[in-house]
């Protein structure tokens, strides 16, 4: 990434999109920094790129939980309007990473856990806690979630 940092980003395409008249991505933009702003006052500190990269994950994770009760309800123009707000929050997170990367993650933390002798239940916990920092804001978690349980079964 270069020198800027995501805050400063995020507050450049707040003003790009109130200079383009487009409400429904400045809407979500205000949205995604009022969010970072509430969390820097309750831990009284600047959030770095990391911590605004965790918001926006949750973000993330709460439309596509909407989008799908809004979808499984036929409230399609709801689940739409969600759909354009996750597209916007997306530009902001990490590239994603390519199904390749996320194999070679998993096999790689399954060999960790594994040169460690766990194995069972705790496994599972173990092997997240190894991926966590090395997909965060690059893969759908829940759907590597899945990955591992598979090759755990």
């Amino acid at each position: 990434m270069s020198s800027t940092t995501l805050k400063t980003r995020l507050s450049d395409a707040i003003k790009d999109a109130m200079r383009a008249r487009d409400s429904q991505r400045l809407s979500t933009l205000r949205f995604l920094f009022a969010a970072v702003k509430q969390k820097e006052v309750d831990e009284r500190q600047e959030m770095g790129d990391a911590e605004i990269t965790a918001i926006i994950e949750k973000q993330v994770k709460q439309r596509r939980e909407s989008i799908a009760a809004f979808e499984q309800a036929g409230r399609l123009e709801t689940a739409a309007q969600e759909t354009a707000e996750l597209d916007v929050l997306r530009e902001f997170l990490p590239q994603a990473a390519t199904p390749e990367e996320i194999e070679a993650a998993i096999k790689a933390a399954l060999a960790e856990v594994a040169a460690q002798g766990v194995s069972g239940g705790p496994a599972m916990g173990k092997i997240m806690a190894i991926l966590k920092p090395a997909l965060a804001g690059r893969a759908d978690m829940a759907a590597v979630s899945q990955q591992v349980k598979q090759r755990l079964v």
